[in-house]
C-alpha cells in the first residue's frame, strides 16, 4: 500500500497578521484609541520610600490614597515595568566631557569614574523600574456585554472601528478630565504624575511588544517625521 505523505506544515501559510490582535488601532494627540472604539490615557507616576518616611507621615500617606480610591468612579490599570537600564549615551557624555576637560585632575577623575561605572555594569544589570497608570474611557462599557460574546472576542481578530474626529475630541474631552482627577489625587499622595504625551506613548508600547529589538534600536521623534499627502 502506498504510504501516506505526512502533512507539510510549512506550506500552511500564515494569512492572519499577529498585528491584528492587537487592540491598538492608533496613537494621536497623547491617547490611545482601541479598536473597539475605546480610549486611554497613560500616566508615568513618581514613587516614595514609604520605608523611610515617619510613622506620622506614612499614615498621613495611607489616609491620603484611602481617599484617592474612594473618589474614584472608573476602573484603573496600574502597570509597573523593569528594564535593563541602557547607559550608552550617559557613557558617550561622559567620554566626550573627559575629551573636552582641560584640567589634568578632573581629567584623571573622570576617566576613573567611567572605569567604576564600566566595572559596574560588567558585574551585575542596572535596572530601571517605572509605575504607570492606565486611565480607560469607554462609552459603551464591556459590563454590558455578555458573557458568551466578551468569551468569543478572545479568540477572534479585534475589527478595527474608524472614529470621526468629531467623537474622537468629545470622548478625549471627558478622558481629559479623568486624567486630571488622577493626577490631582496623585499629588494629595505626595506623587509626582504627568501624562504620556504622543511619543511617550509610542515608545512604551513599542517597548512593550518588542523588548528586545527596542534596546538596539530607538525610535526616531514623531515630531520629527515627515508624511506626504
Amino acid at each position: 500500500m502506498p504510504q501516506k505523505k505526512a502533512p507539510n506544515l510549512a506550506r500552511h501559510k500564515i494569512s492572519i497578521s499577529t498585528q491584528k490582535y492587537l487592540d491598538i488601532a492608533e496613537i494621536k494627540e497623547d491617547t490611545v484609541i482601541l479598536r473597539d472604539g475605546s480610549l486611554r490615557a497613560v500616566i508615568l507616576v513618581s514613587s516614595i520610600n514609604f520605608a523611610l518616611k515617619s510613622e506620622e507621615e506614612q499614615n498621613a500617606i495611607i489616609s491620603a490614597y484611602v481617599s484617592f480610591l474612594n473618589n474614584i468612579s472608573f476602573p484603573l490599570q496600574i502597570v509597573i515595568q523593569s528594564r535593563e537600564l541602557n547607559i550608552e549615551n550617559y557613557m558617550e557624555t561622559l567620554k566626550q566631557k573627559e575629551k573636552e576637560q582641560t584640567n589634568e585632575l578632573l581629567k584623571m577623575q573622570t576617566a576613573e569614574y567611567i572605569q567604576y561605572i564600566s566595572e559596574l555594569i560588567s558585574m551585575s544589570k542596572i535596572m530601571n523600574k517605572r509605575f504607570y497608570i492606565v486611565v480607560p474611557y469607554n462609552l459603551f462599557s464591556d459590563t454590558q456585554k455578555g458573557f458568551f460574546s466578551r468569551f468569543i472576542d478572545v479568540f477572534k481578530p479585534t475589527t478595527l472601528i474608524k472614529m470621526k474626529e468629531e467623537k474622537f475630541l468629545r470622548r478625549r474631552i471627558d478622558l481629559t478630565h479623568r486624567v486630571e482627577h488622577i493626577i490631582g489625587g496623585l499629588n494629595s499622595v505626595g506623587l509626582n504624575a504627568i501624562q504620556l504625551d504622543t511619543q511617550g506613548l509610542i515608545e512604551l508600547y513599542y517597548n512593550s511588544y518588542n523588548p528586545t529589538t527596542s534596546a538596539n534600536q530607538n525610535l526616531a521623534d514623531v515630531n520629527q517625521l515627515r508624511f506626504n499627502n
